[in-house]
């Protein structure tokens, strides 16, 4: 079974920094590209950014191209999304993603809030 757990969400201010975790069980987590989504009350999911096998190749949506960096450890079975220069725009729950396409499966996600 695919299971999916993220972590490090939280309180921002603006300009401020957070590091999500993704501990990923239940399948080779080196042979799947894996995501990053995000997802507001009343709005449908938004992809953030891809990493694939290879973990040089990475994707960004534009509005995070330069603040965000996703990296995966393969050892570890763990995904990452370091982020910073924090809008409250990026305020979401985020959630990680198996796979290059669709949102499932997926785990619980982690809130994370930028405000003053």
């Amino acid at each position: 079974e695919v299971q999916l757990v993220e972590s490090g969400g939280g309180l921002v201010q603006p300009g401020g920094s957070l590091r999500l975790s993704c501990a990923a069980s239940g399948f080779t987590f080196s042979t799947y590209a894996m995501k990053w989504v995000r997802q507001t009350p009343g709005k449908g999911f938004e992809w953030v950014s891809t990493i694939y096998p290879n973990p040089n190749i990475t994707t960004y949506t534009d509005s995070v191209k330069g603040r965000f960096t996703i990296s995966r450890d393969n050892t570890r079975n763990a995904l990452y999304l370091e982020m910073n220069s924090l809008k409250p725009d990026d305020t979401a729950m985020y959630h990680c993603v198996q796979g290059a396409l669709g949102t499932n499966p997926r785990g619980q996600g982690t809130q994370v809030t930028v405000s003053s």
